[in-house]
């Protein structure tokens, strides 16, 4: 047993995640608000990452967790993300130092570990030597890590190892005496720098079209920060507190797949918290047209639906059949029974009559703690947002 008080080995926590992930992404930023805006101050650029695993365990498993846990409990440990794990894109043989697979879909790093395991079993680590864009080169080669000369690459499961430490008591739901849960949550070190993904931009600012956005509801709040003034006597006043328009939502991203998990995270990432804007379209068809447009036409006749002057520096989505484009309005005339609305520039081809047209809001994430529920099948993840001063 180590010393009171002295270093701790690390311990490699290799049981399989059989059940559901949970990420956990934690930043923070301080937001000033004056009357007229916002500034957000980030004071922590990378996020504090807490993973939480669910393993179903044997009667030895959890003995074996158990006694773990008393070992080593405050000391760090090597822990394999199995939200981030791959297929190889070949079957393993003994003697092989190279894994083939989509390293940029994953966070392996030059000179950490990599674990391996084979039939959702226990997993044993691997030493990295370099990782190239299609594999990963080992420093040893391949021979007690596989059961057999040959594995099949789909029995075969690949993840990052990143040190960690853990942050709470280690749970263990024993149903029976041999079938039994356990539940550890760990805190990971040294949290990579992720790139943000590529989508399309408008203004300086990403704008995020998820389909998954499309198949789930918007539940908006809709509001101004106001101070009612009431003596008791007289009618009651209402003062404006700022000169903002806030609107809040929750939005809900589901990503299936791991190029579509990877690029989730990124997303994310790239909020880092309540710090970065973006672009979010209501996907109300507010703006319904009445006519059609030429390709060369600036001017968009539409059903009336706000007053004239609340149009004017509004950014609006078209579905157009061929892309989705960007546009603000800046100008706004009664046209009979509609509204003839100018645009900041033609959109290069004819508006059919059906095209949808919705605004874009620019938002932030309301939280600085963003939870990442990684599933079997796919990954979701809710995000508050609120509006913020175009």
């Amino acid at each position: 047993m180590p010393e009171v008080g002295g270093p701790l080995p690390l311990l490699f926590w290799a049981f399989p995640a059989a059940q559901e992930i949970n990420e956990v992404l934690e930043w923070r930023t301080d937001v000033l608000t004056s009357r007229a805006g916002e500034q957000r101050i980030a004071l922590r650029p990378r996020p504090r990452e807490i993973v939480t695993f669910r393993h179903r365990l044997d009667a030895p498993g959890m003995a074996r967790a158990a006694e773990l846990a008393r070992f080593g409990f405050a000391g760090d440990w090597l822990v394999p993300l199995w939200h981030m794990a791959l297929q190889p894109g070949a079957d393993l043989v003994q003697g092989a130092t190279e894994i083939l697979l989509d390293t940029g879909l994953s966070d392996f790093r030059s000179g950490d570990l990599a674990a391996i395991a084979v039939d959702g079993r226990e997993a044993v680590a691997v030493a990295i030597a370099s990782v190239q864009a299609d594999r990963l080169i080992l420093t040893e080669p391949l021979v007690l890590q596989l059961p057999g000369p040959t594995v099949a690459a789909r029995r075969i499961t690949i993840a990052p190892i990143r040190a960690g430490v853990l942050t709470s008591a280690i749970e263990v739901t024993r149903r029976r005496q041999g079938d039994g849960t356990v539940t550890a949550s760990f805190l990971l070190r040294d949290a990579p720098d992720i790139a943000a993904p590529v989508l399309p931009t408008y203004l300086g600012r990403p704008v995020q079209t998820d389909p998954s956005l499309l198949r789930r509801p918007l539940s908006a709040s809709l509001r101004r920060a106001v101070e009612y003034v009431d003596n008791g006597f007289g009618p009651l006043k209402v003062e404006p507190m700022r000169d903002v328009f806030e609107r809040s939502e929750t939005i809900t991203l589901k990503a299936q797949g791991p190029t579509a998990r990877h690029a989730l995270r990124r997303w994310l990432w790239s909020l880092r918290g309540r710090q970065a804007s973006f672009w979010v379209p209501t996907w109300g068809h507010e703006l319904q047209l009445r006519t059609a447009m030429t390709s060369g036409s600036v001017l968009m006749r539409v059903a009336p639906v706000a007053p004239l002057a609340a149009y004017v520096g509004r950014a609006i989505l078209l579905e157009m059949p061929t892309a989705l484009r960007f546009r603000t309005i800046t100008a706004a005339i009664e046209d009979g029974d509609d509204h003839r609305l100018t645009l900041s520039s033609n959109l290069g081809e004819p508006v059919p009559l059906t095209t949808k047209v919705h605004f874009l809001t620019a938002m932030r994430a309301d939280a600085d703690r963003v939870e990442i529920q990684h599933g079997a099948v796919a990954s979701e993840v809710t995000l508050p947002v609120i509006e913020v001063p175009e």
